[in-house]
């Protein structure tokens, strides 16, 4: 499903090349909800930017990007605006259009991608009863609670009926008691249409309430990678001791915050 081989990301500063991702590879398989988890700075979102190209790598000859069977790195523009129109994506700060009502904010990477109007408007119900926001959908962003905006986000995000969601902190803006509910919406969806999920945080918790498998990031390189259930894993990492040793003693949240959908 996802082949990250040879990933580096470097940035110019002021201070010179900062090295924010090297040498990173993953392998993700079709139904994972797979996160990769680090302390502020470890390099985890630039990674998971660099899986759709927000952030293209840099260019070394080892480097590959698969995603659905296609080299993303090789691909041209338009190749590569098609191919993320099945890569959704949910952003730590919801980044919804604010002059746009939760109907017009699903809908807008339908209008993108050419949807005719009625495809349109039933795509957006349908995204609307996922999250459980049909209360909401001619409401304006700045009327809801963090919480909804997020689920906006995340309706948006699954419109395209996408395989791949890439998930970057996406309950580090809403409130501790709406992060089980987001959560919990994630893994429903995960279990019914068979997304791919790719979670970045530096929330334990969350890794281990909905995830399968797990990549620890430090100083930009991956330097743990493992399946939550494997009992046989001897945990090299602090983050990874922390996340095993809760696991252990059943710390979780997120059967009370189970939706309906």
């Amino acid at each position: 499903m996802i082949s990250l081989h040879h990933v580096s990301k470097t940035f110019a500063t002021p201070d010179g090349p900062l090295r924010a991702v090297a040498d990173a590879s993953l392998q993700i398989n079709e139904g994972d909800i797979y996160g990769i988890i680090g302390f502020s700075g470890a390099g985890k979102s630039t990674l998971l930017r660099t899986i759709n190209l927000l952030e293209r790598p840099d260019d070394y000859p080892q480097t590959s990007i698969v995603v659905n069977g296609r080299e993303m790195t090789t691909l041209s523009k338009t190749e590569l605006n098609r191919a993320r129109q099945s890569i959704g994506f949910v952003f730590q700060n919801f980044n919804l259009l604010n002059n746009r009502t939760v109907t017009d904010n699903i809908a807008f990477p339908l209008e993108i991608a050419g949807q005719p109007k009625a495809a349109r408007d039933a795509r957006v119900r349908e995204c609307l009863e996922i999250v459980g926001l049909t209360d909401k959908a001619n409401t304006y962003p700045a009327k809801l609670s963090g919480g909804q905006k997020q689920r906006v986000a995340i309706a948006r995000a699954i419109a395209n009926h996408p395989k791949v969601l890439l998930c970057d902190e996406p309950t580090s803006s809403v409130d501790p008691q709406m992060t089980g509910t987001i959560l919990a919406y994630l893994r429903q969806i995960n279990e019914r249409f068979g997304l791919t999920i790719i979670l970045v945080t530096h929330e334990m918790a969350a890794v281990n309430a909905i995830c399968n498998k797990v990549a620890v990031m430090e100083s930009g390189r991956v330097v743990e990678r493992f399946a939550l259930n494997d009992a046989t894993h001897v945990p090299t990492s602090g983050i990874a001791r922390h996340l095993l040793r809760d696991r252990a003693v059943g710390v979780t949240y997120l059967d009370d915050f189970i939706p309906s959908i």
